[in-house]
Order: C-alpha cells, then structure tokens, then sequence
C-alpha cells in the first residue's frame, strides 16, 4: 500500500512539474531533489556548443592585455 501511495505522489508530483515547472520533494523538511518535466531536463542536460565554442563566446577573448596572476607559492596553509 505505502508503494503505491508514493507511486501516486511521484506521478502527481510529475503531472504538476509539467504544468508548473519543478517540484522540489522534501525529506523531513530538507530539501533532497526536484522533480521536472522531460523538457525541462533535456533543456539543462543539453550541451549545444563545445568547450573551444563556449571560450571563443567568452568576451575575455581576444583580449590581447588580459593579465592573469597565480600564486607561484607552493606552500600550503591549513586553515583552521
């Protein structure tokens, strides 16, 4: 009975992230995951460009007088 209690909730759950947009499903009142639409997930599992695309789109290329500095240090510090 209680499986086909959380199979209802999970299917009703799912029904509203279509109509509504994401669910987010709590545990004891902390939040422990989102239920969303397919199209939803597709949407933000979806990669449509590549890595070289993505940099060459940044508006930091090109730049021919960007100065980046590191830390040459290879002393750690444990903060405590």
């Amino acid at each position: 009975m209680a499986n086909a209690k959380s199979e209802g909730a999970i299917i009703r759950s799912s029904e509203t992230g279509r109509a509504r947009g994401p669910q987010e499903i709590t545990l004891h009142g902390r939040s422990v995951a989102v239920v969303l639409s397919r199209d939803d997930f597709d949407q933000l599992a979806s990669t449509h460009q590549s890595l070289v695309e993505f940099i060459q789109h940044s508006p930091l290329y090109g730049l021919e007088d960007l100065i980046l500095a590191r830390d040459k240090n290879l002393t750690v510090v444990a903060q405590t």
